[in-house]
């Protein structure tokens, strides 16, 4: 979500972003080396860089984590923190499941009023810089101390969480084996405040090229492998529109060099449809999930059972456990 209690008018359109989005900006000190923790709890990690994006960075890590395992980074949105995220999202109890690490970033209203991650801001989310560069520092503390194996790092949030997972995708694809954008605006979609309104509204009207195009911008030069991506949005979403799940896609589909229509559709719990994406079927590049009359906020299954996971909240909505399907899109649930 994208601001603090939002309420819909009558005509259920969402308030502006320009009230969603409002900034003001303040500097932290971060000290001076890694402070370590134990595991099985969620716990603040100190002293991880420079950090220019002054986020706060919080990792659960289960006991007996083995050598090589993947990492998981878990992007909060507005008006939530790195505790909502790991009491709700379900990434907790699946890094038990599945033995996994998982980084919680958090920002704060020091930073954003409504405490949302700057992803419209190209000083805030571009490689090497402000909040993007302060979660690559993250990255890069977790995967030195707990073993993480080779191209097995993925990232994901909610929101503008998502926002800023697209924004990583594309400025450290040489980082991240892959992602999920849940109700989110595609990669690099604004570069102010008030374009923000316009991406989380409107169809933006660009073809897939000129949308893969702001990915290839964020990293001049790369030439891959890129991220496998998967979006999650619900239909009736009135904050961050169902066209942003549409523009994703055409995005990350032009990105791989695949082609935009389906290969692949299958019926999941929660109204849940999953369309994918790509030549190979046990290994698609992009999966579009949609879910059926969701608003705006994180999928969520709580219950028992392995596809189950997370509990309702504020933008946690009662339907699929999002976080369980992604993990396996990702290829995080065997072995």
């Amino acid at each position: 979500m994208f601001a603090a209690r939002t309420r819909r008018l009558a005509t259920g359109a969402a308030l502006t972003a320009t009230a969603l989005l409002a900034l003001t900006t303040t500097a932290h000190s971060a000290p001076a080396r890694p402070t370590a923790h134990p595991a099985a709890a969620l716990q603040e990690v100190t002293g991880f860089g420079s950090n220019p994006g002054h986020l706060r960075m919080f990792a659960y890590v289960p006991d007996s984590l083995p050598v090589g395992a993947p990492l998981v980074v878990a992007l909060h949105g507005c008006t939530q923190s790195a505790q909502d995220y790991y009491a709700h999202s379900g990434w907790a109890e699946l890094a038990d499941r599945y033995h996994f690490a998982v980084v919680f970033p958090q920002t704060d209203s020091g930073n954003n009023i409504q405490s949302c991650f700057q992803w419209f801001d190209p000083a805030k989310d571009g490689r090497d810089q402000g909040e993007a560069a302060s979660v690559k520092q993250m990255v890069d503390t977790a995967t030195a101390a707990y073993g993480t194996g080779s191209g097995r790092v993925f990232v994901t949030g909610l929101s503008a969480g998502g926002g800023m997972t697209a924004d990583l995708l594309a400025d450290y694809p040489d980082v991240f084996a892959g992602g999920a954008v849940n109700a989110g605006p595609p990669a690099q979609c604004a570069t102010s405040l008030l374009a923000a309104t316009q991406c989380q509204m409107n169809d933006q009207r660009l073809t897939p090229a000129q949308w893969g195009d702001k990915v290839r911008a964020s990293y001049p030069g790369y030439q891959g492998p890129w991220p496998r991506v998967a979006i999650w949005q619900g239909t009736a979403d009135y904050t961050v529109r169902p066209v942003n799940g549409t523009e994703l896609r055409d995005q990350w589909t032009d990105v791989h060099g695949v082609s935009n229509e389906p290969a692949a559709t299958t019926q999941l719990p929660g109204n849940t449809t999953e369309t994918t994406y790509g030549p190979d079927p046990a290994a698609p590049e992009v999966a579009l999930f949609s879910v059926q009359g969701m608003g705006h906020g994180l999928a969520v299954g709580p219950g028992s059972g392995d596809t189950a996971c997370g509990s309702t909240g504020a933008y946690f909505l009662d339907a699929v456990c999002s976080s369980y399907y992604t993990a396996a899109f990702w290829g995080i649930t065997t072995g």
